[in-house]
């Protein structure tokens, strides 16, 4: 052997990038955004905020999930009402590896229970990203926190003031980020070494949204899908050019896809029913004199020359002649209603009569919880504390609508790990499923505090970010 070779590859490893472990978790519901985690350490079945707890940090307020890579926990956090704050946790013991803190600048107007820091952050071994609304992304060093670039969005707009939700994604050296705002929604990749552009396509159809992107590989290629408005779209994750599109979804797409193999499987719960239009909710939150019309003086300011466009007879109000039309696409009327699907990846054009598997019409899904695929059962949760569960092959049903007894709303998804699964409650409990064809509760866990964002997963830890405070439940715990 060349005696010079150990020495060229260790300069060559301190060259390359560092790789993600199988245990990590580098974003929202980790890898791909399946909610399964890779590892099979044990994990605790029975905890709670005093028990099994091998540390916890308080870090402000927030609703992002933790995200696991390399050994170091990332959290985002808006403190004292002004400040953006970012940690970086040892996984280990919790000692606070650095924090960096950025002014907030005015914060939009928001609607509770969100958070100005909604967003889960993504990280890929080198940099860690995050996403602010008043700010855009920012990357940091992964180890030093130092701040590597940052990248300005358009302040999203919302006609209900939702607020703030999209996260972003990191594949192949990009960083992906979709947001489906009601003014200008879009998708966008950033090379995640230098922060510039390298493509952004406007998705001129949605509504706001909260979808995560995810990536299909079918037919011998990856395709970036994005789950918005009445439609599923698969994009080339290289140009931002729409390779196909699947008109089977409903109007509000809040839930994320989960890919299995070259199926996507979508569960959505939308405001009303197929004949409910937008005008009802649009009137429902804005008409504040109730006279069943929309008037320029009701409308928030970013909104004004949409409105505008849309008052074809200029008489300072939109009537129901115009309200359809004003801020739905008329191409895209999707509507309200319930659906789970599987939808096959890797097609050409519009694939809606070619590529649904299945799709059932169902009230099991949630609007804010995304689904759950692990062993061939798709897992859905929603507000009630009521779990479906479906055959992932054909969507025969598993067990339908049944009581976690754990009653409350859930805006977190389930995730499953060490052969259970995990579902968090805003009332701060964390049920414990076991893996099974009839749902089996193994244990109810209080930790004592408010939980809208989904649990993580890595090295045989549970990481539960409550409103305020990030928890590490292991069984090293003593």
């Amino acid at each position: 052997m060349n005696p010079r070779l150990p020495l060229f590859l260790t300069v060559l490893a301190l060259m390359l990038p560092p790789l993600l472990r199988a245990d990590d978790w580098p974003q929202f519901r980790g890898v791909n955004g399946s909610g399964v985690a890779t590892g099979t350490d044990p994990l605790p079945t029975e905890f709670s905020f005093e028990s099994k707890v091998l540390w916890k940090a308080k870090i402000g307020d927030g609703i992002g999930s933790a995200v696991i890579v390399d050994g170091r926990v990332f959290n985002s956090a808006l403190v004292d009402g002004k400040t953006f704050t970012v940690y970086a946790h040892d996984a280990a013991t919790g000692k606070e590896i650095w924090k960096r803190e950025l002014p907030a600048g005015e914060l939009p107007r928001i609607t509770p229970p969100n958070s100005h820091a909604s967003s889960t952050m993504a990280a890929d071994g080198e940099r860690a990203y995050a996403y602010f609304s008043t700010i855009g992304l920012v990357a940091f060093d992964a180890a030093t926190g130092e701040e590597k670039w940052r990248h300005p969005l358009p302040k999203p707009a919302y006609l209900m003031d939702w607020g703030a939700g999209a996260s972003p994604v990191v594949h192949d050296g990009r960083v992906f980020f979709a947001q489906d705002d009601d003014l200008n929604p879009f998708v966008i990749a950033i090379d995640a070494k230098t922060g510039q552009a390298l493509w952004k396509t406007p998705r001129v159809e949605m509504l706001a949204g909260y979808s995560l992107p995810v990536m299909c590989e079918a037919n011998g290629r990856k395709d970036l899908v994005i789950a918005g408005s009445g439609k599923l779209i698969g994009y080339d994750p290289a140009t931002g050019k729409e390779r196909w599109h699947c008109n089977s979804l409903l109007r509000t797409i809040m839930t994320s896809p989960v890919v299995k193999d070259d199926l996507i499987y979508v569960a959505v719960q939308s405001y009303g029913d197929s004949t409910r239009t937008l005008k009802f909710a649009l009137l429902e939150w804005l008409d504040t004199n109730q006279d069943g019309k929309l008037a320029r003086a009701e409308m928030p300011d970013e909104f004004l020359e949409r409105f505008d466009a849309s008052d074809k007879n200029k008489d300072q109000l939109i009537d129901e002649t115009e309200i359809d039309t004003a801020f739905q696409h008329p191409n895209n009327q999707a509507a309200g209603g319930n659906t789970i699907q599987a939808v096959r990846g890797g097609g050409e054009g519009d694939v809606t009569k070619t590529h649904v598997v299945w799709n059932i019409d169902n009230k099991s899904p949630s609007n804010l919880s995304s689904p759950l695929v692990f062993n061939n059962r798709l897992h859905v949760v929603k507000s009630g504390g009521i779990s479906s569960c479906f055959d992932a092959t054909d969507g025969s049903t598993v067990w339908d609508r049944t009581r976690l007894k754990n009653f409350g709303d859930y805006y977190a998804s389930p995730i499953a790990a060490d052969g259970k699964v995990y579902i968090a409650g805003r009332n701060g409990f964390v049920v414990v499923l076991d893996d099974k064809p009839e749902l089996t509760v193994l244990a109810k866990n209080d930790m004592g505090e408010e939980i809208l964002a989904t649990p993580s997963v890595a090295d045989g830890k549970l990481f539960v970010r409550t409103r305020e405070h990030v928890f590490c439940i292991s069984n090293q715990a003593k």
